[in-house]
């Protein structure tokens, strides 16, 4: 692989070696075939919830990936295999958009490096597996930085208002997109020669168009109470606590969507980086400095964060679009054959786990058995059919019922607590007042039935009589995966509504 990239494909490149082809292929297929074989996710069925419900923007989240997964099944159907597909089109455009953003910074053949390796991440096949945020989310971003790109090192005046855009959709998606601007600040401020952009006029212009794309995400929360901006800033902060041994949670979990090759990559060229340059950031290549002001707040940042909140799995995502970038100007082809052999291994795993299920989820954060409690509630539907439905977790049992059945299913709101988007709806609990219903509560362990008790306390208070119905068990190769119980509320009384 010594030879130059000039003249030869990519399909060439790669067929040059056997195993690493071998390897592309058997992970291509994989994640073609859960597209048709993964049940649905509780996050997919609450994002699809959401554009059912259409707004300007959600409580959790900015409205895109909801938009898009309503435009999707209102094409297509209210499908599984639907939604799967709308993020896999979209995780796609994104692989397609990191390409064309990295043959700015490499060489052809480092280019395809970049490509090999971010393919070969489990965060692409996530991405394209399970609708979250972050779908849209690193397509916009990817396209941001195409056009920052364009109108930084390439002086193009229109490509500062596609900036604009791209940014704005970016943070329409979700909220980390905010590092965005904050990157590009940071990069213009650091470089010398390209200081000179922050009083350009076209700068401001990108500026106001951000504002305006953003400006559904704005409207919604002044119209209530700003609750989702007050969710995301301050009730994440009042939720921060001291654990320093969380930092190597995290550092497992980015290990695992990254590959570990990729993950000690970043942080040893980071570590070269830091010797060579020190404190003298300013004197840090141009190309390489716009690459870093998009990784390192990010990347570093939720690190930092790590001891005293715990950092999701997906909250780094947006960073290691130019982190590959960046790294990919020195890891060769040995390490990434390495990294597909990795990869191959995980996502061999990972088929075994989702047609097999060898290894019990004790979580409601599996695709495993909520088919089966959407067949078991419409058997219940049709015996109670004037009852109304509810969960009381936080909107996942809800959420999932809302998709399988085609008709709303309550949440915590019934029973007088917070129940995020659900209270966003314009749903009148006190319409239902004499009503009976159908409780329904999920065991992450389908041996344990010990809070079956704490269930039927919580509910209580609401009801005159709450009485069990048998649990809907769901089974796979003959084996129980999950249980759900089963409760028969009678004589519906709402929480007391506060002047």
């Amino acid at each position: 692989m010594g030879k130059t990239a000039r003249g030869v494909s990519f399909i060439g490149y790669i067929t040059a070696n056997k195993q690493l082809l071998a390897a592309i292929c058997i992970i291509a297929v994989l994640r073609f075939s859960f597209i048709g074989i993964m049940g649905l996710m509780p996050q997919d069925a609450y994002y699809y919830f959401y554009g059912q419900h259409f707004a300007l923007s959600y409580f959790d989240h900015p409205p895109a990936i909801a938009w898009i997964l309503r435009a999707f099944t209102d094409l297509f159907g209210r499908h599984a295999f639907v939604i799967k597909m709308a993020d896999t089109l979209v995780t796609l455009c994104t692989v397609f958009a990191f390409y064309r953003l990295s043959g700015y910074f490499l060489s052809r053949r480092r280019a395809w490096n970049a490509l090999l390796l971010l393919y070969s991440t489990l965060m692409v096949t996530l991405l394209s597996l399970v609708s979250t945020p972050d779908v849209p989310l690193l397509l916009f971003w990817s396209l941001s930085l195409i056009a920052l790109y364009k109108a930084v090192f390439e002086g193009s005046k229109a490509a500062w208002i596609w900036t604009g855009i791209a940014m704005g959709l970016a943070f329409d998606s979700k909220y980390t997109g905010i590092f965005l601007p904050v990157g590009t600040v940071l990069f213009l401020l650091l470089s010398g020669t390209h200081r000179k952009y922050l009083l350009s006029p076209w700068f401001g212009l990108s500026v106001v168009f951000f504002f305006l794309t953003i400006s559904p995400v704005v409207i919604w929360n002044a119209d209530n109470q700003f609750a989702s901006f007050r969710f995301q800033s301050s009730g994440r902060v009042s939720g921060a606590e001291l654990h320093p041994l969380d930092f190597f949670g995290v550092l497992g979990h980015q290990a695992a969507i990254l590959m570990p090759v990729l993950l000690v990559a970043l942080f040893y060229y980071l570590y070269k980086a830091a010797r060579k340059y020190g404190w003298r950031i300013m004197q840090i290549p141009a190309d390489k400095l716009f690459l870093l002001s998009f990784f390192l707040p990010v990347f570093l940042g939720f690190l930092l964060l790590s001891p005293v909140y715990w950092v999701k799995l997906n909250w780094m995502m947006p960073a290691y679009i130019t982190g590959i970038i960046w790294v990919s100007t020195w890891l060769g082809m040995k390490y990434i054959r390495w990294q597909w052999i990795v990869s191959l291994v995980i996502h061999l795993a990972l088929a075994v786990e989702i047609i097999f299920y060898p290894v019990p989820i004790h979580s409601d954060d599996t695709m495993i058995g909520w088919s089966g409690l959407g067949t078991g509630v419409k058997a219940l539907r049709a015996e109670y059919p004037d009852d109304f439905i509810f969960a009381a977790d936080d909107y996942k049992t809800s959420a999932m019922l809302n998709f399988y059945l085609g008709e709303m299913v309550y949440s915590r709101n019934i029973i007088g607590e917070n129940a995020l988007q659900f209270d966003y709806i314009g749903t009148d609990v006190q319409a239902l007042k004499g009503r009976n219903a159908i409780f329904i509560n999920s065991l992450t362990d389908v041996n344990d039935d010990i809070d079956e008790e704490a269930f039927v306390k919580q509910v209580r208070p609401f009801f005159d009589t709450v009485e069990p119905l048998p649990p809907i068990v769901v089974k796979q190769h003959g084996r129980v995966v999950r249980k759900f119980l089963v409760f028969r509320c009678r004589d519906y009384h709402p929480p007391v509504m506060l002047p």
